[in-house]
């Protein structure tokens, strides 16, 4: 288990608790007391500190390296009856974002994502999540191929942003994710978005185009990182516990502002603590948008897709 900075004062309580059983195990001592009493202790550590973050220590969970990233959502949600395809078309096959075609169930749908890697030899193939455009455009044939045939889309957002390299902006990483939006307004099946982990920028924002937008409890989503906006405004990386309060980018922040749909509860401390609990949230929280959606017509779906984006923010004329 990997802890967190705020999360010292669980590992040393739980870091007793092993030696304790280890020393019991070896002496043959009756130590199911002592055991028992820092259970407790943990226990009520954890609702403590888990019941009250601030928006960075929901930041720090979001990126945790233990936490399940889109390939463990799709492997439950279609219980590894997933297709995988690849390719833009055009330029190449993007492993930053993934998708193809599988089954909830009795119900067949389209998983599109970006996924980051379980290792650092597959963080360094997939970009950590960073999308290049030929992501955007892969992720868009497969959304068009969805509409085709009539099949519901999802969607599992997990990316600190589009890919920043020259090639990426040389081949129009600006122009892919633009058209996504545009497209996505567009597309006559319903999409469902579910921010998984981290939610930045337009990289986010690319896939992000839905007629429900779901957040899990532990994510954020936001134009900017904490530490970007710090060293834009601060000139350094110092203030971005105060940025990310700033920036309002929590799921109960984004709900507020009518900014997401809906909030999918995750287990104490994050998903990684238990992500077969978290899976079935969200598999739960699908299957019931998919059965609200699936009822509405192409044109209703399109009508109420664009309504529900241009109320949000404040302009004036």
């Amino acid at each position: 288990m990997i802890y967190l900075d705020f999360e010292k004062p669980i590992q040393e309580l739980e870091e007793e608790l092993l030696r304790i059983q280890e020393l019991g195990e070896k002496n043959q001592l009756d130590i199911s007391s002592t055991i028992a009493d820092l259970q407790t202790k943990i226990a009520d550590k954890k609702k403590e500190i888990y019941s009250n973050l601030t928006a960075w220590q929901k930041v720090q969970i979001s990126r945790h390296p233990e936490r399940p990233y889109t390939l463990a959502y799709i492997d439950y949600l279609t219980g590894g009856n997933f297709i995988e395809l690849h390719g833009d078309r055009n330029v190449a096959d993007d492993k930053a974002m993934v998708g193809g075609l599988g089954k909830i169930d009795d119900r067949s749908v389209m998983l599109i994502g970006q996924q980051k890697g379980i290792n650092t030899k597959m963080r360094q193939i997939r970009r950590f999540g960073m999308a290049n455009p030929e992501g955007y455009r892969k992720a868009l044939r497969l959304m068009k191929m969805a509409e085709k045939f009539g099949i519901p889309i999802i969607t599992f957002i997990d990316t600190p942003g589009a890919y920043p390299g020259i090639e990426a902006e040389e081949r129009g990483q600006g122009e892919a994710i633009a058209r996504n939006l545009y497209e996505m307004f567009r597309i006559e099946v319903p999409i469902i978005c579910v921010i998984i982990g981290e939610g930045a920028s337009g990289g986010a924002l690319g896939i992000g185009i839905g007629d429900k937008v779901y957040m899990l409890e532990n994510t954020w989503y936001s134009v900017i990182s904490p530490e970007s906006c710090s060293s834009i405004l601060w000139r350094n990386w110092d203030h971005k516990e105060e940025a990310a309060e700033a920036l309002k980018l929590t799921a109960p922040d984004m709900l507020k502002n009518g900014l997401i749909d809906g909030i999918i509860p995750e287990p104490l401390g994050g998903a990684h603590h238990d992500p077969q609990t978290a899976f079935e949230n969200v598999k739960k929280e699908v299957i019931s948008a998919l059965d609200k959606l699936m009822k509405i017509s192409s044109d209703k779906l399109i009508e109420k897709r664009i309504e529900k984006f241009a109320k949000m923010g404040v302009y004036e004329e």
